[in-house]
């Protein structure tokens, strides 16, 4: 019998975590019929998410709670709750119930049937995001796939399930900011997509804002290729080019005709524009050696403040 991590980052969810944990506990004992440990995470939540997780843990000794010191993020909260997953093969899905937890079966028998699958990824069949929250996740995947020569027909989505050798191979990167569905890229090519349903969210909304979602987009590009460099380089070339084929021109009209060049306003405007590729391209750099220097830091991804995560012995409530 197999033991099955589920690891879910928690941010102002007290409303939905006692549903989630029935759910879960519904599908393993009467339809995967396999054994499951439930990590939860609170990523610095501001409401009485925690004290329903101490509640729970109370009541199911299956469930393991972490408290981080400050809120890192998604992500951060993820490596955390990996770092306490004993399972076989660890799921990851979010705490608003968009991710049906009816839906883990859908993933558990795919890789019942494909020993040759490392990780399966959700495909929602109908997506319940926001306008901007689906632009943003088409951006991510076409960037993601230029990037890391993923295929760009696979979806990735933070319903997942995985072997255990891809979560321990996961635990020994320690990049700055790690977004795990390009380190799980990065980590094998034997990743897949089955459909499942989507739910609308039942409480509150997305924290992913448009601002959000560019500023993530503009952090993968520049974590992952040097594109934003290539392209200042090749306007640059170009542009000298240009440039000494109008110094010939005009040359040669001042020569041959004597004829003197004019254009204050032209050459206005070309000083604004190559000015601004100017600073663009400093920007970009400077973006670029933001990043090493993050890299050398070596922060911690998190800092954990709590944790309840041994187990509890026989007879304990």
């Amino acid at each position: 019998m197999s033991l099955y991590s589920i690891v879910v980052p928690v941010f102002n969810s007290e409303h939905t975590l006692r549903d989630l944990h029935s759910r879960i506990q519904k599908v393993f004992e009467e339809v995967i019929r396999e054994d499951f440990e439930l990590i939860l995470v609170d990523d610095n939540s501001k409401d009485d998410s925690f004290s329903v997780m101490q509640a729970l843990r109370k009541e199911d000794p299956r469930v393991k709670i972490v408290q981080m010191a400050r809120n890192f993020g998604q992500h951060p909260a993820l490596l955390c709750g990996f770092s306490f997953a004993k399972g076989d093969f660890i799921i990851t899905m979010d705490d608003d119930l968009q991710h049906p937890p009816e839906e883990i079966p859908r993933l558990v028998n795919t890789m019942r049937q494909r020993d040759d699958v490392d990780v399966i990824i959700a495909k929602y069949e109908n997506r319940k995001h926001s306008f901007i929250r689906r632009i943003g996740t088409r951006l991510s995947v076409y960037a993601t796939s230029k990037m890391l020569g993923k295929d760009p027909d696979l979806e990735i989505t933070s319903f997942r399930l995985m072997r255990r050798f891809i979560v321990e191979a996961i635990l020994q990167t320690n990049t700055h900011a790690p977004q795990i569905g390009n380190l799980l890229v990065l980590t094998s090519g034997r990743i897949i997509n089955v459909p499942v349903r989507h739910d609308a969210r039942a409480y509150g909304k997305s924290g992913y804002s448009f601002h959000r979602l560019a500023k993530d987009l503009l952090f993968d590009i520049t974590s992952h290729t040097d594109f934003p460099l290539m392209v200042v380089r090749k306007v640059g070339s170009f542009s000298f080019l240009i440039s000494v084929i109008l110094a010939i021109y005009y040359l040669f009209r001042y020569f041959a005709f004597g004829v003197s060049v004019e254009g204050f306003t032209t050459l206005v405007l070309l000083q604004l524009a190559f000015g601004g590729l100017i600073l663009l391209s400093l920007g970009i750099i400077g973006t670029y050696l933001m990043n090493i220097l993050n890299e050398s830091k070596k922060m911690p991804h998190y800092v954990i403040r709590q944790k309840e995560v041994d187990e509890i012995p026989d007879g304990r409530k």
